[in-house]
């Protein structure tokens, strides 16, 4: 489904009975409206951690700002945009607060976005490595990957140089631990192949003009978690090599409703909200039972 409001289309699917209460699940930037059977099946379903049994789990596609002439965003998209895009979404369903708001990476940072902006519209809050603004060293890393977009948009090739650009991401995404088990050996066309694979992957079903956008929406966000008055969880993955765990102790600290930062035990680092679902599901239990 879809709706239009302020010249802008969001498209949202929403999964559960009529009536339940409303759980928003929000993921990467590669993420998109289908949460159940999509892209969190693992945990998002009937009698899963997001059991859609009991609940209704409401995803949504981001906004991306459009494509401009040059093949770049034609506006810039905040953190902030994304969150007033999804209260409209609330308003055409009727929803008028969520039981929660659950956000693992950019769509954590989405996640604390609304908590700040729309306190009286959710229950619980629910941030996977997530912080308040980005870290400056994740910065560094996006800026590359933008810059490989760019100059593949430059000289014509731009599907190629959105592929380099996820394979570098992927360096980040998992840890140097998962890298060190998976390539024992460090034989060099493994490596290569799986780099390779996962960026041509991501080229197929990602607009450079897409990525360029969410990319900076990443590095622009910015909360003040003082004015974040809703009781929540953060999840820290262990080896996350983008929100480091030191993010989210400062977080927790200047949070202002009751806080609790849990570890997300893990091999894999900032990807453990798509990996590691048993464990992720064992925490979001609790945590969306108020524990």
């Amino acid at each position: 489904m879809s709706f239009a409001g302020a010249a802008t289309t969001v498209e949202f699917e929403i999964v559960g009975p009529p009536r339940a209460p409303v759980v928003l699940a929000l993921g990467g930037i590669s993420a998109d409206r289908h949460v159940c059977g999509g892209w969190w099946s693992r945990v998002a379903g009937t009698e899963r951690a997001l059991d859609t049994t009991t609940h209704r789990v409401l995803g949504v596609d981001f906004l991306d700002g459009g494509r401009g002439s040059d093949g770049r965003p034609e506006r810039t998209v905040t953190t902030h945009d994304q969150a007033e895009a999804i209260a409209a979404v609330l308003d055409e369903l009727g929803i008028d607060r969520l039981r929660a708001v659950v956000g693992a990476s950019y769509g954590g940072m989405v996640a604390l976005a609304f908590a700040e902006r729309y306190p009286d519209r959710v229950e619980r809050l629910v941030a996977i490595g997530a912080a308040h603004q980005a870290h400056p060293m994740a910065t560094a890393r996006r800026i590359i990957q933008r810059r490989i977009v760019e100059l593949g948009l430059d000289t014509g090739r731009p599907r190629e140089a959105l592929a380099i650009s996820r394979e570098l991401a992927m360096t980040t995404y998992r840890s140097d631990a998962e890298f060190e088990r998976r390539f024992a050996g460090g034989d060099i066309t493994s490596i290569d192949c799986y780099l390779r694979h996962h960026g041509d992957k991501f080229a197929r079903r990602f607009a450079p003009e897409r990525f360029l956008a969410l990319s900076l929406s990443s590095d622009l966000h910015v909360v003040d978690p003082a004015r974040i008055g809703v009781p929540a969880t953060l999840v820290a993955a262990e080896r996350d090599a983008v929100v480091p765990r030191s993010q989210l102790e400062d977080l927790a600290h200047h949070l202002a409703a009751p806080c609790r930062l849990v570890d997300l035990p893990s091999i894999h680092g900032h990807d453990a909200f798509l990996t590691d679902t048993e464990s992720l599901s064992h925490l979001l239990r609790r945590a969306l039972a108020g524990d």
